[in-house]
């Protein structure tokens, strides 16, 4: 069915590995949308949560993107708050408003750019204005004020409910029963979890890090789904993640759903089109700079 229609799936790290299997390519948030500008097939089958399926849609206007299920959300997408940016406007001249690719179609659409975690540092020192204000991860935006001093970053209160909730005593009780694991962490964590930390970075990062070790024990500070990659890349080394650290949202995707989703035509995903036209702008922006 999905040969007959053109179809092409795309899955997040984060998700099931029976669907990562599945897919046709597994990435992160950046990958996947700049990948999906390129591929010529009709139909996309976003296998992620819904940003990433209006992200998608927003960039493809012209094809059919569809959702495995669109109640899996970000919770972390809806901390932001258009009034907000409204205000900073006015009270800064000079300030960009700057959003994680974790939001909605309607605060893309009020922001000058995008970020992942893999090119947020590098895209806000390209940024002329000094003064930023950065959304919805309050965790992300620390961590890049910490390698931008002469920038003025204003944070936004959200976060990614999984990853903040990690505490430090986790990471210790680890490292006290294998001496010589090395911890690779998020940068949506507290700063008091990613300074235990011996590197930082996004999921993609995490990724090909390990390659560069000899280490035979890592932590792994991120959500599991990751794993499937992990253990399919370095069959050798043997990778331990903390109790339930699993996002519920990404989890509600199953082979079952994603299979009705090719078969019946479920869950296209529609933007409001003076929505789309405004959010494109950032992620766009986002294309350049990240370059």
């Amino acid at each position: 069915m999905k040969k007959e229609k053109d179809a092409v799936i795309l899955a997040h790290y984060y998700v099931d590995e029976e669907i990562q299997k599945l897919s046709d390519y597994v990435g992160d948030s950046f990958f996947l949308a700049q990948l999906a500008t390129k591929l010529e097939n009709p139909i996309i089958v976003m296998a992620g949560v819904n940003f990433m399926g209006e992200s998608i849609k927003i960039l493809n206007p012209d094809k059919k993107v569809y959702l495995v299920d669109p109640k899996a959300d970000c919770p972390m997408a809806r901390m932001a708050d258009i009034k907000a940016i409204e205000n900073i406007r006015k009270e800064y001249d000079d300030i960009a408003i700057v959003s994680y690719i974790n939001s909605t179609a309607e605060i893309k659409a009020h922001c000058d750019v995008c970020v992942t975690s893999s090119n947020a540092v590098n895209i806000v020192k390209k940024l002329k204005e000094k003064n930023i204000f950065f959304l919805p991860d309050k965790n992300l935006g620390a961590y890049i004020a910490e390698f931008v001093p002469e920038k003025n970053i204003i944070l936004n209160d959200g976060y990614c409910p999984v990853h903040n909730k990690i505490s430090p005593q986790q990471i210790w009780e680890y490292r006290k029963k294998y001496k010589d694991i090395y911890v690779l962490a998020h940068p949506e964590c507290q700063k008091s979890v990613l300074d235990l930390a011996d590197y930082i970075g996004s999921t993609k990062g995490i990724i090909e890090k390990v390659n560069e070790l000899d280490s035979k024990d890592f932590l792994i500070v991120t959500e599991e789904g990751i794993k499937s990659e992990l253990k399919k890349r370095y069959p050798d080394k043997k990778f331990h993640f903390l109790e339930d650290f699993t996002c519920k949202d990404m989890k509600m995707l199953t082979v079952e759903k994603l299979i009705d989703c090719i078969e019946k035509d479920n869950n296209e995903v529609f933007v409001d089109e003076k929505i789309a036209k405004l959010a494109i702008k950032p992620l766009n922006m986002m294309m350049k700079l990240g370059e």
